[in-house]
């Protein structure tokens, strides 16, 4: 187990560098399956996420090796289709494995998939649509297990904007023959990339980023090299870093159209923010503005991911604020973890109320979840005092080395293995 230590009180200042997508790397390594040749993925973030789903596409008879921040994957000589139960366990995003691996072999074995407590995040989307394209699922003790011989094109409506499922049908699609059209598709930017990727290695997929997207099956892909996104999540939660200690920092290498949500609730907080390309400054006041209602959408709505980091700033801000979550149900976690802290908060459902204290303090707190934890480092950081939180390896699903970006923008944090 991992804690990080932080002591609180210092305002952030300076710049930060932001890294690849976790969000988008995942998929786009579940992907690299339906090709036979090799692929280089730059700016690619080593988290424990990726690194596990490395172990897995491993485990198949991939071969990935790392230089620096870019990652080659060679799966031509991939012969497994049956997906660790143990690292399956540890990875939510393994379930992206099951459209790319059934695509490639025709059949694919998997259990059911781990990840953080954060809710019901139930598969039945992602084996409806599966099913939707000639799939032949049977789950069974546990385990789901999928044939698919004969894999033709279909009409795919989704009864929710799900970006897993959304992601599985993809990457089947293209290996389906005929057209495939996915209607009330996720609209996040993470699928943008997979479908860039996608193109760059010669699949035809057009629509991603609308509701709608058409992918023409049937094409076999080549090898490329490409460039993963930036983390609009990890940028978001700088931003909100530096909001929370009133401090000024320039963000470089962050895509500021895939966070208008985020910006514009900073901006609600009372925080000044110019954008300049890849370059966002963001200009704290010493105390946030409360946020009247903080709701989560699917995108391009507030993600969820964000709300535990700005429920940390609600936490200090000098109203009262309303945050309601309607993408998980049980993703106020942290909010028991705050009171620790001292901060003032109610939950009820799917609503909490915040009311903003002076100060936090330090104190001893778990991450229970990969944002909920980042959340508590935030707090921390404006707290007086020492905080210690523990199970900090459930953040590092999510974070580069967080603790030396931090440092790196003033903070004091160390991390205890």
């Amino acid at each position: 187990m991992a804690q990080f230590v932080v002591e609180g009180g210092t305002r952030l200042t300076g710049t930060i560098f932001v890294h690849g997508s976790k969000n988008a790397t995942l998929p786009i390594l579940a992907a690299t399956l339906l090709v036979e040749e090799p692929i280089v993925l730059k700016n690619c973030p080593r988290l424990r996420d990726v690194e596990n789903m490395i172990r897995i596409l491993v485990e198949l008879g991939c071969i990935a090796r790392w230089e620096g921040s870019t990652l080659y994957v060679d799966s031509s000589g991939a012969f497994g289709y049956t997906l660790s139960e143990r690292l399956s366990k540890e990875l939510r995003s393994s379930i992206f494995l099951l459209g790319s691996v059934l695509g490639r072999f025709k059949k694919a074995v998997a259990t059911y998939p781990g990840g953080c407590e954060i809710g019901n995040r139930p598969i039945d989307l992602h084996l409806m649509g599966l099913r939707r394209l000639g799939a032949e699922i049977d789950e069974d003790g546990g385990y789901i297990c999928c044939t698919g011989e004969k894999l033709l094109g279909a009409q795919v409506s989704l009864d929710y904007p799900s970006v897993g499922a959304t992601e599985n049908i993809m990457l089947l699609a293209c290996m389906a023959e005929g057209e495939t059209v996915i209607h009330n598709a996720a609209r996040e930017p993470e699928i943008v990339d997979l479908q860039d990727f996608l193109c760059a290695c010669g699949f035809r997929v057009s629509g991603a980023g609308s509701s709608e997207i058409v992918i023409l099956g049937g094409t076999r892909g080549h090898g490329c090299s490409f460039t993963i996104m930036p983390d609009r999540i990890v940028a978001g939660t700088y931003l909100t870093a530096a909001a929370i200690t009133g401090g000024e920092i320039a963000l470089i290498g962050a895509m500021p159209e895939h966070m208008v949500s985020m910006l514009e609730k900073l901006q609600d907080a009372g925080a000044y923010i110019r954008k300049d390309g890849a370059r966002i400054i963001l200009k704290a006041p010493k105390r946030p503005s409360e946020l009247l209602r903080l709701e989560t959408q699917p995108y391009p709505g507030f993600p969820t991911d964000m709300q535990p980091q700005f429920f940390a700033l609600c936490s200090v801000a000098s109203g009262i604020s309303v945050i309601v979550e309607n993408v998980f149900e049980n993703r106020f976690r942290h909010a028991q973890e705050l009171i620790k802290m001292g901060g003032k908060n109610s939950v009820r459902g799917t609503m909490a109320i915040v009311r903003g204290v002076q100060r936090l303090h330090g104190a001893q707190v778990t991450a229970h979840d990969l944002r909920g934890g980042a959340a508590l480092v935030l707090a921390a950081l404006s707290a007086e005092g020492t905080t210690v939180i523990s199970c900090a390896e459930r953040i590092d699903r999510g974070y580069l080395q967080l603790e030396e970006a931090l440092c790196s923008i003033g903070a004091k944090v160390t991390r205890k293995d």
